[in-house]
């Protein structure tokens, strides 16, 4: 498998990266991760927003010419062979002296990799699963899509290596939050709901697209503070991300719901379809953000 480092298409036997990165010693790094459907970077253009913003707020300088990031992509789908892809774009500081740095980082340590992913799979279903672990506070204003993983990681142990649960996060005050790699929704009456960014989730890509499919289908939408029972009441539920798509739900602790064969989350996975072979941004749907 091949990878871009720092401006070049190497083999990921040849990839290394200096222990004095920063990204490694205090993590100050960012990635987004997106697909390819059938060659084409769906929603390329959030996710580089996404990340310009963050990049920003850590002070790291890097070049984030669309056009050339999609020739990289592309580059990278012919050389490992490869059509629909996982792609994760990785951008850390770079290396640098010992010791909490307050310049920008000029030097960034730049990564593009990819893996295989079936070009069509139907709505898997999981489990949800409230999680013990507490949703920790954004390291800055919002929440960014960072390095800093240890909450997400510490309560993925705390759920077990199984592909079919996600667990869902609260906040110290008793709030909806997100699931540990997902935007969590849920359906009440034939209406969307979903718990705002003041909970400290990461916005998600996907999350965002979903909020504008479900404006465009005139989908009345909720944002903002709900607790467990609120989730527990609901018609359907589903997580998003931007790998997996559009997760339905068929339980959560003794609580039975559709899962796949639930409505709203049925029209809104055949409208992400139709548009994942060709959009690039969610401005060219129109919608909520």
């Amino acid at each position: 498998m091949y990878l871009y480092l720092n401006g070049e298409i190497v083999h990921v036997s040849e990839a290394s990266i200096s222990p004095f990165d920063h990204g490694f010693l205090y993590g100050m790094g960012l990635f987004e991760t997106f697909r390819t459907y059938e060659g084409h970077p769906f929603l390329l253009k959030d996710h580089l927003e996404r990340l310009s913003y963050g990049l920003k707020e850590l002070n790291i300088e890097a070049d984030l010419d669309e056009e050339k990031i999609k020739w990289i992509i592309t580059t990278l789908l012919n050389k490992n062979n490869l059509n629909d892809a996982y792609c994760r774009f990785n951008i850390s500081g770079g290396a640098g002296e010992i010791g909490l740095k307050t310049t920008p980082y000029e030097d960034a340590t730049v990564i593009l990799f990819q893996k295989e992913l079936p070009p069509y799979v139907p709505l898997k279903e999981k489990e949800g699963v409230f999680l013990q672990l507490r949703r920790n506070t954004p390291e800055t204003g919002v929440r960014l899509k960072s390095h800093h993983y240890l909450n997400n990681m510490a309560a993925k142990r705390e759920i077990g290596l199984s592909p079919h649960k996600e667990g869902i996060f609260i906040t110290e005050s008793g709030h909806l939050c997100e699931g540990i790699t997902s935007n969590l929704f849920w359906v009440k009456d034939g209406e969307l709901y979903t718990p705002g960014v003041e909970t400290g989730l990461l916005n998600g890509i996907t999350r965002q697209f979903v909020l504008a499919l479900a404006a465009r289908k005139q989908v009345p939408v909720h944002i903002g503070l709900f607790r467990q029972d609120d989730l527990l009441a609901a018609d359907e539920v589903f997580f998003t991300n931007s790998v997996q798509e559009l997760i339905p739900v068929h339980r959560i602790d003794s609580f039975d719901f559709p899962g796949r064969n639930g409505e709203i989350v049925g029209m809104l996975y055949e409208q992400y379809k139709g548009y994942s072979r060709y959009l690039n941004s969610i401005d060219e749907l129109g919608g909520v953000k």
